[in-house]
């Protein structure tokens, strides 16, 4: 039995544009032609007919900054501490799912509690719930003044948090032996560490010594290397030691672009955090007062950098940064391909052509769904629209009219508008502020709430 999907416009994944009437053949989850509709030969009995020629069908997305196992987190602490790593793994689950639901039939999680991301990877490759094909980091490795080092020396990084802390290269090394055998696909370096560093941004959690030889043993062992760096100092250090992913690099020098595009680099610049929360936070947000001020000269300084970095011919990928509060799984993924189109000038066709092609150069067994041709595994969407002409339209989910995963429809489970919290993941925020004397007799003349002359007494016992 075969199935024929006929397809008003096709997109491959690896052309600019759509080509016209067109035809998919697909038999035992693989597409075994790839015609005009015209060409087609007549269908046998038994052959499944999907009538599709009114819309724009083209492979699964895919997105390379998901953070799985941090459940839209409003907080570090909330990412690291709460709540346990059984209850995150199911929460995953919800989280992959959403995505799945947004036309994401791939996802890298870049940096994850435990091993929750590879459990994830494993349950889904076997089949014991729809969802997206996923790629998995285990905890990002860390050294003392680095990213994912949050808290104070004293507590460190705990066992359950996103973040390994290394104090020495051995214990790095053995660090990537020991994820090797955990079955990570990507081993993930914080290179960014504390304010400061030598051209005023940010010093390299890591030596360029160090950093070279955890990138040489995880490439000896088969693992890409992934780094989250935005300073100058360490985007040079990790492209000098040949990474393949510089997420961010958000100020990487002349010299940083020069090394990226000798050692064969790829950039995902995840900016949509940056843009989100400039755009998105709200006065009572606890950071409003300082971070969107910092992403925004961070924004202004990787338009500069970013757009250099691309013009010397360095691979571009896309990855959104999904998992925290600003960015909820399967609200704004495809937003991150707007924002590369905004900030970078880089052209529709362009960035489509990464979510669905070549984003997959990095991810586990990539190779087998990265365009519509044949012999591909038939991952691929059919779209009430057309994402060449308008971008924006992947941003709305209710053009995702179906989703296909191995020659077959996927029908997700029916899901909550929002993904419920449980008092478990809430760190233990009790106040917004310091009640001096002066804020609280401030309020009390501020408040109207209850008519003047109104006692103690008189209020209802839950109140009183």
């Amino acid at each position: 039995m075969k199935t024929i999907v006929i397809c008003g416009q096709l997109f491959v994944g690896t052309e600019d544009t759509a080509r016209p009437n067109q035809a998919l053949v697909i038999e035992n989850g693989r597409i075994t032609h790839v015609l005009p509709h015209a060409a087609l030969p007549t269908a046998q009995p038994d052959d499944l007919v999907i009538d599709h020629s009114a819309h724009f069908v083209m492979p699964g997305l895919s997105d390379l900054h998901t953070h799985l196992s941090y459940g839209n987190a409003r907080s570090e602490e909330e990412v690291d501490l709460y709540p346990c790593l059984e209850y995150r793994a199911i929460r995953a689950l919800a989280g992959a799912q959403r995505m799945l639901a947004a036309g994401y039939t791939a996802l890298l999680d870049p940096a994850s509690s435990g091993l929750v991301g590879t459990a994830l990877r494993d349950a889904l490759h076997v089949g014991m719930f729809p969802g997206p094909r996923v790629t998995s980091a285990g905890p990002a490795i860390t050294s003392r003044q680095g990213l994912y080092d949050y808290y104070p020396s004293w507590v460190g990084c705990p066992p359950c948090s996103t973040g390994r802390l290394v104090r020495s290269l051995p214990e790095a090394i053995e660090t990537i032996r020991e994820q090797t055998k955990n079955t990570v696909d990507i081993i993930k370096i914080a290179m960014d560490g504390i304010q400061g560093g030598n051209s005023g941004g940010l010093y390299a959690a890591f030596t360029q010594e160090e950093t070279t030889a955890m990138v040489r043993e995880a490439h000896r062992l088969g693992r890409k290397v992934a780094v989250h760096v935005r300073g100058a100092e360490g985007a040079l250090y990790a492209a000098r030691a040949g990474v393949d992913i510089l997420y961010h690099a958000s100020r990487i020098s002349e010299e940083g672009v020069r090394a990226a595009a000798g050692e064969g680099c790829s950039i995902c610049p995840s900016l949509m955090l940056l843009v989100n929360n400039i755009e998105y936070a709200q006065p009572d947000d606890p950071s409003y007062d300082w971070w969107p001020n910092i992403q925004r000269r961070e924004l202004a300084d990787a338009s500069v950098s970013l757009r250099r970095a691309y013009d010397a011919g360095i691979p571009f990928l896309s990855g959104s940064e999904t998992g925290f509060a600003v960015t909820p799984y399967g609200e704004f993924c495809a937003r991150e391909l707007s924002v590369m189109m905004r900030y970078l000038d880089i052209g529709s066709a362009e960035v489509l052509q990464m979510a669905t092609n070549r984003n997959r150069r990095v991810l586990r067994a990539g190779h087998e769904h990265d365009s519509l041709a044949i012999g591909k595994r038939a991952d691929f969407l059919v779209f009430d629209g057309n994402p060449l002409h308008d971008i924006s339209q992947l941003e709305e989910r209710g053009r995702f009219l179906e989703i296909w995963m191995d020659g077959r429809k996927i029908v997700l489970p029916e899901m909550p508008v929002e993904i419920p919290r449980h008092p478990s993941e809430n760190s233990q925020g009790m106040w917004s502020r310091v009640y001096t004397r002066a804020t609280t007799l401030q309020r009390k003349a501020e408040d109207t709430a209850l008519p003047p002359g109104t006692l103690v007494q008189d209020l209802p016992e839950e109140f009183a």
